[in-house]
């Protein structure tokens, strides 16, 4: 992803939400709440396919005792009240069916377990280059963008990169 430099400002472009097909910047969706955000742009395969490296990351970043979001998630909190985890795909969004996505996606929260189904984008075709195009994201790799709080990315890595993903944040955060 050679459109995105560690250490400078996350640049917005346009995208299209999954959920209701609402057009938005990609950078306007992160609030300033001192949370971390992991930005994890799909590779070629269909997210739903078994060899989706989209879905591989969220079966880990879910389950896997390594996790960054496992271990630094305090008991009983949000799933991503410490790091919250988005996906930009590269399919439209009439083509794609957000049950399709890994439920880390679309995590329950709140006093209710309301599912948040904000977290997934498509690139907007219509009101903007190609998100992928715009940054040189690699379409069949794919990447992860870990932005800071302050929203300057701190890190580029692959979707398939767990152990640096995890050493990451080991080394930034601190375990509940």
């Amino acid at each position: 992803a050679r459109g995105f430099e560690i250490g400078m400002r996350f640049h917005s472009a346009p995208v299209v939400r999954l959920a209701d097909g609402k057009p938005m910047h990609l950078g306007h969706v992160v609030k300033a709440d001192a949370r971390w955000r992991l930005f994890a742009f799909a590779d070629a395969a269909p997210p739903d396919d078994e060899t989706s490296l989209l879905a591989a990351l969220g079966r880990f970043l879910e389950t896997d005792p390594a996790s960054p979001l496992r271990r630094h998630t305090p008991q009983g909190a949000d799933p991503d009240s410490v790091i919250d985890c988005r996906a930009v795909l590269q399919q439209g969004f009439r083509e794609i069916n957000v049950t399709d996505l890994p439920p880390l996606l679309r995590p329950a929260k709140g006093e209710f377990g309301l599912t948040d189904y904000e977290k997934i984008f498509c690139p907007d075709l219509k009101n903007g280059p190609d998100l992928y195009d715009l940054r040189s994201i690699n379409r069949e790799y794919g990447c992860v963008v870990i932005i800071r709080p302050d929203q300057y990315v701190a890190q580029i890595l692959p979707l398939d990169a767990y152990a640096e993903l995890a050493d990451f944040f080991d080394a930034v955060l601190l375990r509940p």
